[in-house]
């Protein structure tokens, strides 16, 4: 789930969230995220703040993303099959996330390309359109398989779906389920961050958000 929205990266439609805690979904979501140019962070910093997504032992040996102002490109190449990368759902949000071998071919090109046509001024539904007329002609798939978004980084600067700043907010992880639903998971209309949070519910991005404890230490070498 941030501004998530993700990516997004790529959310619910709102906050509807019990009153324990505040939840900016945005990083993960399909209906989140405003149109504007994303800004190019200096490489290694945008490399150091991707691999913080997630602990050492995931991230330590991932394959990088960066983005350079009209795309991204692969600034180090990785072994375990995980990919680590820094979505901008917002023009200001930095979304530090780490997928596994799954969501690296299935979630993470969906939110990049989301990405890349709100870079490029669209609108959400006109962005949407194009992600669906890309998952119906095959450029895209949804997981074969539960996948896992990483996004611990203390460094990770969110927005909500309202565009209220959150800050870091707090370490979660991400499992990706297309169509699950809250009830699904016997949360029915009450998600709480003590229990699990389903982020676009019922979508072909839904997802699990858990929050964990800690933010992720370190991150591997840039």
């Amino acid at each position: 789930m941030w501004r998530l929205k993700s990516v997004r990266t790529m959310t619910a439609r709102g906050l509807a969230w019990l009153a324990v805690s505040v939840v900016p979904i945005s990083a993960q979501g399909t209906a989140s995220g405003k149109a504007g140019p994303r800004a190019v962070l200096e490489r290694e910093y945008e490399i150091s703040l991707a691999v913080s997504a997630a602990p050492d032992a995931v991230s330590g040996d991932a394959t990088v993303l960066v983005w350079n102002g009209s795309g991204f490109e692969k600034a180090r190449e990785g072994s375990n099959g995980v990919t680590c990368y820094v979505a901008r759902s917002w023009p200001d949000s930095l979304e530090p996330h780490c997928f596994d071998a799954e969501g690296s071919v299935t979630i993470l090109p969906i939110h990049m390309r989301q990405m890349e046509l709100q870079h490029q001024g669209l609108d959400g539904e006109a962005v949407q359109e194009e992600i669906a007329r890309g998952i119906a002609s095959g450029e895209f798939r949804l997981p074969s398989r539960p996948a896992m978004s990483y996004m611990m980084s203390r460094d990770q600067q969110l927005i909500s779906d309202s565009g209220d700043e959150t800050g870091n907010w707090m370490p979660h992880r991400m499992i990706y389920y297309p169509y699950l639903t809250q009830e699904a998971l016997g949360l029915g209309g009450r998600p709480s961050t003590d229990a699990a949070i389903v982020a676009d519910p019922g979508t072909r991005l839904s997802n699990i958000m858990i929050v964990v404890r800690e933010f992720a230490e370190g991150g591997g070498e840039g």
